[in-house]
């Protein structure tokens, strides 16, 4: 249940961010109540998520899914450079969380 959870957290921070991006600045209604929405919701599932998991973990899933996700949106959908730095760069954020979670958990 617990990385269920997280997953929602995940989703909704991607959901956030993208819809930022939309935004223009927080000059438009609709992407801005996104924006506020998905972080509220974000943030409170992933707080929901710290009750029973480690920061450490939690967060790097997190803020790693989230930041893999969004550059792969840029990069598909926006418009942005996909060159070999920037899926390199995706591939090591990737990796890093999977190294953080080898690392086991701690009590």
């Amino acid at each position: 249940m617990v990385y269920l959870t997280l997953a929602g957290a995940i989703a909704s921070e991607i959901m956030a961010t993208t819809c930022m991006k939309y935004s223009e600045g927080f000059s438009r209604l609709w992407p801005s109540a996104g924006t506020a929405v998905g972080y509220l919701l974000a943030f409170v599932l992933l707080a929901q998520t710290l009750k029973s998991m480690n920061v450490g973990t939690a967060y790097a899933i997190w803020s790693g899914a989230g930041t893999a996700v969004v550059a792969a949106i840029g990069m598909l959908f926006l418009g942005e450079a996909v060159n070999a730095a920037r899926i390199g760069g995706i591939l090591l954020i990737v990796a890093g969380v999977v190294v953080l979670n080898l690392g086991g958990a701690s009590h």
